[in-house]
């Protein structure tokens, strides 16, 4: 995160070393974004990062803009497990691993962890990898449910689910119970495996959930709440 931060600044002309200098501190951006909700002030921002408010909002107008360059590299992380876990020949294998995997990235980074229950529609780049690895998600579901191994009715929209079900149990047990999502995932994927003991209920309308998603990204956060329909 610090480096892709360092890349921006630099591109535009701020002192690079200055940036090195600071780059653990850039690095706490991550936890601080993530224990306020990513709704910690520009200004306190800047101050934990050892630069000034000006520059912050020279170089990241926005708070979008601020938390796709934060976390770009994790996006791609993100994005990067996706492809493993295709490349896995055991379907239902690489459909367990990338959930392990990606709520491993949730409980190992607070700020992340509620960036995966976010959408960004003004980082292009961003949006770009997370739409990248929800077509690369959609293809593990797809595979597991060829081999047998995934229920019938799971939709790719409960993956969404289960992240936001993960970021609450982190960011809730925290440095507490630092190891409780390991069972919170555990459980989820037992219910994921076919054969399905019961049906669901149905899955949330894609569109309704995207708003949500939307609702939770720091300009929606920011944002007045929608007028009431006539």
């Amino acid at each position: 995160m610090g480096l892709a931060i360092a890349r921006t600044f630099g591109a535009q002309g701020l002192d690079v070393a200055l940036i090195s200098r600071n780059r653990a501190k850039l690095h706490d951006l991550v936890g601080k974004l993530g224990a306020d909700g990513l709704t910690a002030s520009m200004a306190s921002v800047a101050r934990d990062a050892g630069v000034g408010i000006a520059t912050i909002f020279r170089h990241f107008p926005a708070k979008e803009d601020l938390v796709a360059a934060v976390f770009a590299d994790r996006m791609d992380a993100y994005a990067d497990a996706v492809a493993a876990a295709l490349d896995d020949p055991d379907p239902w294998h690489g459909f367990t691993s990338y959930i392990e995997a990606a709520c491993a990235m949730q409980a190992a980074d607070y700020g992340f962890a509620d960036v995966l229950t976010m959408t960004f529609p003004t980082a292009k780049a961003m949006e770009e990898r997370r739409n990248e690895a929800y077509t690369g998600m959609v293809r593990l579901i797809d595979r597991a449910k060829a081999a047998g191994d995934l229920r019938e009715d799971f939709d790719p929209s409960d993956l969404v689910l289960i992240h936001m079900a993960n970021a609450g149990v982190v960011n809730a047990t925290g440095d507490a119970a630092p190891e409780a999502w390991r069972r919170i995932v555990a459980l989820l994927i037992q219910s994921c495996e076919a054969p399905a003991r019961g049906l669901l209920p149905a899955s949330p309308d894609h569109d309704a959930l995207y708003q949500a998603m939307r609702r939770n990204s720091p300009a929606g956060i920011a944002a007045p709440p929608p007028e009431p329909s006539s």
